[in-house]
């Protein structure tokens, strides 16, 4: 396609220079145009009040899909970086102040400097109204249980071992991921199998290494899902195959399918509560899925993403205990915890362990590990969860029943689970206008349409609301003024 000299001003604007993502290979495509725009901003080629090109345009002059543009546009507008009107399109703040120093921002500044002007990095808020999904209570992040686990880890280290960090994982921290999971997730697995992360995103990077490893070029996922650990996938080389997702989970019949199409033996999946359709896979689909990856020798990665959080039941069983020689449970403190922590664990077969470069990988400290082992084996993780999903089971139904105040009609799905719920909008309207119009009311929410794997998917204007962090006091104002968003566009 031949492009415009004024699209080729932007291409020069936004240098998608691909970066690295821990060393995993090249950053996602959303993170490099979110970077571009900043440096844009920062460097002043960007000057406050400047108008950004609408999302279509954008996506054509950069070869990119427009869900990269709408995603980065989005994200950057629920932080106060941009600002979107409807009716006036996506623009840098006007006024004069430096984008970076709203009143909910904080500058860290460098130690030695003693006028405090060099900022080191920024930190953003998240929006008081936070309907985003994916993000735990940060409200009640358990501050002083994590300082004692830290203090007992540093009392009960040898000195020896400050300089030593297993390549797999410090024994401890191992055995106490093992213990956990075997008692709340019902997972067969003995220390030597955990693999001590720095989250889930960290696992799925060791385990397409060593996908690739073994010769694996496609990997099954469903549509829609979070697109991170996607991307992960392809930037080491394999292609993800999208694989549809229904109110049982994901498609088993159309699995094996598109396995017979692509040569696919592997396959991402959140079996106990899909991301972001909300969707428990159903006992017929587990047990299909398993004998599928028994008959075809492949492999299940199963992304146990805040599978803690059930309301009508106890939470299911992870799929990894009916064949654990084909399924790897990856997990973390992110969801259940915060992101800030940095840890997780991926449970991998022995076959599969073995060709993970686990050497080329930097594991988490030997403090935090053995801090994490202090603050399961004491019972803290669970007495956390316990109180979460106590308040998430409240938060949850004091969010229905705002919806069904404010937007009678409008169909919640979902299963009684997790942080988030998607609402059905009204026909005529779109999920993205809603978006962009809401974050200018200062309330987070996420576009269904943005979780697609697949163009081809039908286009389902619904919103992905999260509760995990979303103050108990502002659901009713929340709902409310979401509500007039949707009615003004309706």
């Amino acid at each position: 396609m031949t492009r415009s000299g004024p699209a080729l001003a932007w291409e020069t604007l936004f240098d998608l220079d691909p970066g690295s993502d821990s060393g995993s290979g090249p950053a996602p495509l959303r993170d490099r145009l979110e970077r571009a725009i900043r440096d844009a901003v920062h460097a002043g080629r960007l000057p406050p009040g400047a108008g950004l090109p609408p999302s279509r345009a954008l996506a054509e002059t950069l070869g990119v899909s427009r869900w990269v543009v709408t995603e980065t546009y989005g994200q950057l507008v629920a932080e106060g970086f941009l600002e979107a009107t409807v009716g006036s399109g996506t623009r840098v703040p006007a006024g004069g102040r430096h984008p970076l120093a709203p009143s909910g921002v904080h500058e860290v500044r460098a130690a030695n400097d003693e006028q405090g002007t060099v900022p080191l990095r920024a930190e953003y808020r998240r929006p008081r109204l936070d309907l985003g999904p994916g993000v735990p209570d940060l409200r009640h992040v358990p501050r002083a249980r994590w300082a004692g686990a830290v203090r007992r880890a540093l009392d009960r280290l040898p000195d020896a071992e400050f300089t030593v960090v297993d390549r797999l994982g410090h024994p401890l921290a191992r055995t106490a991921v093992a213990d956990y999971l075997s008692r709340s997730r019902r997972a067969i697995v003995a220390p030597d199998d955990v693999v001590i992360t720095h989250g889930a995103t960290d696992g799925m990077a060791g385990v397409v290494a060593g996908l690739r490893a073994a010769g694996h070029t496609a990997l099954l996922v469903e549509d829609p899902s979070w697109s991170r650990l996607r991307e992960i996938a392809a930037a080491a080389g394999i292609t993800p195959v999208p694989v549809p997702v229904d109110a049982s989970g994901i498609d088993v019949d159309a699995l094996i399918d598109a396995a017979e199409r692509t040569g696919a033996r592997a396959a991402l999946i959140t079996p106990a509560h899909q991301f972001p359709l909300g969707a428990a896979l159903s006992p017929a689909r587990r047990e299909a899925i398993v004998r599928w990856a028994r008959d075809v020798d492949g492999l299940l990665i199963e992304d146990d993403y805040d599978a803690e959080f059930r309301y009508d039941r106890r939470p299911i069983a992870a799929l990894q205990g009916l064949a654990p020689e084909h399924v790897v449970l990856v997990g973390s403190l992110s969801k259940s915890m915060a992101q800030a922590f940095g840890l997780g664990w991926a449970v991998m077969p022995r076959g599969l362990r073995e060709r993970v470069p686990l050497a080329d990988r930097a594991r988490p400290s030997t403090l935090d590990q053995v801090a994490l082992a202090e603050f399961i084996t004491t019972g803290d993780l669970e007495r956390h969860l316990r109180a979460a999903r106590g308040r998430f089971r409240r938060r949850r139904a004091a969010l229905l029943t705002a919806l069904e105040r404010e937007l009678p009609g409008l169909e919640v799905t979902g299963i009684a689970a997790g942080m988030h719920a998607v609402l059905q909008l009204p026909p005529g309207v779109e999920a993205a206008a809603v978006r962009r119009a809401a974050a200018g009311e200062e309330i987070a929410v996420s576009d269904l349409t943005g979780y697609r794997a697949s163009a081809s998917m039908p286009n389902v204007d619904a919103l992905v609301l999260g509760y995990g962090n979303l103050s108990d006091a502002v659901i009713d104002e929340a709902v409310a003024r979401l509500a007039g968003v949707i009615r003004s566009l309706a």
